[in-house]
């Protein structure tokens, strides 16, 4: 009767009553190694607490973290033609895109919203590099010109956070349509007076580079972001030179005059609360100070609309 009760009882009740530990409680950083616990990262915004190496952020725990509160309203984006080319690789294209929208959760490879940061209204873009390489398709060039519209519409300025491959092959020269297309959107606020601030992360590559991602009155890079329009190995080949170390990356480009500012994520909020309100001609925001959302408008926010 002891033996059943000191030892065969506890053992049938440890194992119906253990427990399933989740595995994916720790992550490696890519950059030291370190192994960083799951709710220690994602309170610094993947940034490694180690080394500050910048790990890949989706564009809704960004904007989370970026407007107060964490509250923001999605745009409508028009959806553009399916498949226009009938490309098809490995895999059909709409394979492709189904596979990256399970992949995601999202529709596509832009995220469009707008909202509040510091009392400060603005339109804010984000491109998801999970999504097929945040390529540079149709469907994110209508996203931009809707963010650019709605911006204009609402007298707001307009954040852009660019992540991307280049242009998506797989709409051929439709594709690199929305370098135009984008390029004209961004007149669109330059002759409205808004104020466009563009926040390049890592990587930002290709025909991005050549459009929407360098016409930015500021332009922000977090730290040690790739970002160029050729790969290093491709110019080495062309020019037959040895590239300088840290050769795009984002240090290298903000000593050379290309970017304005190179700012860590987990500052990137009070960065862009400060710049969008000197750009909106508002008195610089009381940090802190941010009161719960009750469903009315700031005085300010009303000051901003109404112009």
């Amino acid at each position: 009767m002891n033996w059943i009760t000191n030892y065969v009882r506890p053992r049938i009740n440890s194992i119906f009553s253990r427990r399933e530990i989740p595995e994916n409680l720790w992550t490696k950083c890519d950059e030291c190694g370190t192994m960083l616990f799951h709710r220690e990262l994602s309170d610094n915004l993947n940034v490694c607490t180690n080394c500050n190496h910048h790990m890949a952020i989706s564009p809704r725990t960004r904007f989370e973290a970026l407007f107060d509160a964490g509250i923001f309203t999605e745009i409508a984006v028009p959806d553009p033609i399916p498949d226009p080319l009938q490309f098809r690789d490995q895999k059909r294209y709409p394979d492709r895109m189904k596979a990256a929208q399970k992949a995601t959760g999202e529709k596509e490879a832009m995220l469009v919203v707008e909202g509040d940061i510091g009392r400060t209204p603005i339109v804010a873009a984000a491109q998801d590099f999970r999504f097929m390489g945040g390529s540079m398709g149709m469907y994110v060039g209508n996203a931009i010109i809707a963010a650019a519209e709605r911006a204009v519409a609402l007298n707001r300025p307009l954040v852009l956070f660019s992540a991307a491959g280049g242009a998506r092959m797989q709409e051929g020269i439709l594709s690199l349509m929305q370098m135009p297309r984008t390029t004209v959107a961004v007149q669109m606020l330059k002759e409205a007076g808004l104020p466009y601030i563009v926040v390049l992360t890592h990587p930002t590559t290709g025909g991005v580079t050549a459009s929407y991602a360098m016409l930015g009155d500021v332009h922000i890079a977090e730290p040690n972001a790739l970002i160029g329009f050729a790969g290093a190995r491709v110019i080495e080949q062309t020019i037959r030179e040895k590239l300088p170390d840290g050769f795009q990356r984002a240090e290298y480009l903000l000593e050379h005059g290309m970017l304005d500012r190179v700012t860590n994520r987990t500052k990137m909020r009070e960065e862009l609360i400060t710049i969008t309100r000197m750009l909106m001609g508002l008195p610089p925001a009381v940090m802190g100070d941010l009161p719960a959302p009750d469903g009315t408008t700031p005085p300010e926010t009303e000051a901003v609309d109404a112009k």
